[in-house]
C-alpha cells in the first residue's frame, strides 16, 4: 500500500499513476452531502480531463436533467451560458446531490475548458440513472415531434401505457404483478424505434435514444421493486453500467469516462455482504466487462464531522452530525494511523490485515440517522479489493445546496438513499 498525504492538486500523482492508460475510473463518495468528497473528486477529476484526455463525466443522477448541464458545459445549442441555471432545474428529491456549489463549480471550469477547444474534443456532462420515467418520455416526444413524427405513435403508445398510473409509478410496480398491466411490448417498440433513428443522427437522436433506454429501464425498475429484495438494486446498476457503455461508443474507440456515484455503487461488490444478498453494482461489473486493468475504483471515506442528509424519505435536507466511526471499523483504524488527509493506492504484496481482510466500513445515504451508528450504517468490506485507491478525510463539513424547489423521488427500497 502506498500512502500520499494530501494537501494540493498534485498529490494526486500516485492515484494518476495506477490509473494509467484505464478507460473509466469510478470515483465514489461515502456520503451524498459532504463537501469534502465532492471537492478532492472534482480536483481529481480536472486533471483526469485535463491532463489524460478523458472525455466525459458520467454521475449517479437523471438523464434529462444532466443533459441540460452537458448542453450547457459544452456549449450547445440551447444550453445554458451558466451551468448554475441548468443545475437549479434539478427538481427531483434529493435535490442536493447535484444542484449544489461544489459542482457547479466544477461545471463553470469544465465549460471554461471546454469553450477553448473545437466541438468535438470538449469533455460532456451525463446521467447514468433510471429514475426518470416521465421527463423522458416528454424529452422523447420533444425529440420525435421535431425529427421524426413517423415513429410518435411508437412513443404515444408507451405514455398511454403508463398513463393511468399517473407521477406515482410505483402504482404501476404494484400492477404489473398482472400480465394484463404491462407495458413491456409498448416500450420495446419505442426502443427500436430510437435506437434505429440513432444509428443514423446525431447527439440529439443519441440522446433520444438513451431516453428510451431510461424508460425500458425505469418499466423494468418499477416491477422489481414491488417485489422487494435486490433485484430492483440490480437492474439499477445493471442500467447504468449499460449507459456507461454506451456513452463509451458513442465518444468513441479511444473514449475515456469518469464515474461519479456512492461508494456503495463504485467499490467492487464481490468485496462486501452486498455479494451473499446477489447484489451486484457498477464496479463490479465494470471490472468484468473491462477488465481488472480497464477500470480503476476509488473510494472515500472519513472519521466524522457533518453531513447534508434527511432524517426520512422525502423530507427537507439539513446539517447532521457524523459521530466518530466505531470501534473496529475502516475509519477507526484510518483516523489512528492516516494524516488529516490522504491517498491510498492499493496493490502492494504485504498489505496490512485490516484492508485485506473483513471490517466494518462507514456508508451514509441520503436519508440518515446518526442514533443508528452502533448498528447500522456500516459494510462488511475488504477494502483493497473493494477499492484501488482510497481517499482519506479525517473530519468532512457538509456540502452547500443550491436553492431548489423539490419533487418527491421515487422510493428506492434496496438499501435506501444510496
Amino acid at each position: 500500500m502506498l500512502v500520499q498525504r494530501l494537501g494540493a492538486p498534485s498529490d494526486f500523482d500516485p492515484l494518476l499513476a495506477r490509473v494509467g492508460d484505464a478507460r473509466v475510473v469510478m470515483i465514489g463518495e461515502a456520503t451524498h452531502g459532504s463537501y469534502d468528497y465532492y471537492r478532492l473528486r472534482e480536483q481529481f477529476t480536472r486533471r483526469l480531463i485535463a491532463e489524460h484526455g478523458f472525455s466525459f463525466v458520467a454521475v449517479e443522477g437523471d438523464w434529462p436533467d444532466c443533459d441540460r448541464v452537458n448542453r450547457s458545459v459544452t456549449g450547445a445549442p440551447g444550453g445554458a451560458a451558466d451551468p448554475r441555471l441548468a443545475l437549479e432545474c434539478f427538481d427531483r428529491w434529493p435535490t442536493w446531490m447535484w444542484a449544489n456549489a461544489e459542482v457547479n463549480r466544477f461545471c463553470r471550469w469544465l465549460r471554461a475548458w471546454n469553450m477553448e477547444r473545437p466541438a468535438g474534443e470538449r469533455a460532456g456532462f451525463h446521467g447514468l440513472d433510471v429514475y426518470s420515467l416521465w421527463e423522458s418520455m416528454q424529452a422523447i416526444f420533444d425529440y420525435l415531434g421535431e425529427e421524426d413524427p413517423q415513429s410518435l405513435e411508437a412513443a404515444q403508445e408507451a405514455y398511454r401505457c403508463f398513463e393511468p398510473y399517473g407521477k406515482q409509478v410505483e402504482e404501476y410496480g404494484a400492477a404489473s404483478r398482472f400480465v394484463s398491466a404491462r407495458c413491456e411490448e409498448e416500450v420495446v417498440r419505442l426502443l427500436a424505434r430510437t435506437r434505429a433513428h440513432a444509428a443514423s443522427d446525431g447527439p440529439d437522436a443519441f440522446a433520444a435514444w438513451q431516453n428510451a433506454e431510461v424508460v425500458a429501464g425505469a418499466e423494468r425498475y418499477y416491477r422489481a421493486m414491488v417485489r422487494g429484495g435486490p433485484e430492483s438494486w440490480n437492474v439499477r446498476d445493471i442500467h447504468m453500467t449499460d449507459t456507461l457503455d454506451r456513452l463509451l461508443e458513442h465518444y468513441g474507440p479511444q473514449a475515456r469516462g469518469i464515474v461519479w456515484a456512492h461508494n456503495t455503487h463504485v467499490g467492487d461488490a464481490r468485496a462486501t455482504d452486498m455479494a451473499a444478498d446477489g447484489m451486484v453494482n457498477i464496479g463490479q461489473l465494470g471490472r468484468e466487462r473491462l477488465g481488472r486493468d480497464g477500470v480503476v475504483l476509488v473510494g472515500f471515506g472519513s472519521y466524522r464531522g457533518t453531513v447534508v442528509a434527511a432524517p426520512r424519505w422525502g423530507s427537507p435536507a439539513e446539517a447532521m452530525v457524523v459521530p466518530p466511526a466505531r470501534e473496529g471499523s475502516v475509519e477507526r483504524r484510518l483516523h489512528e494511523l492516516m494524516p488529516e488527509r490522504a491517498v491510498l493506492v492499493f496493490g502492494g504484496a504485504d498489505e496490512p490485515e485490516w484492508i485485506t481482510g473483513t471490517v466494518d466500513h462507514r456508508a451514509i445515504g441520503v436519508v440518515y440517522d446518526p442514533t443508528f451508528e452502533s448498528w447500522g450504517n456500516y459494510v462488511p468490506t475488504r477494502l483493497a479489493e473493494r477499492y484501488d485507491g482510497f481517499i482519506w478525510c479525517d473530519e468532512t463539513t457538509a456540502l452547500h445546496p443550491l436553492p431548489a424547489l423539490s419533487a418527491m423521488g421515487e422510493m428506492e427500497t434496496y438499501p435506501a438513499g444510496v
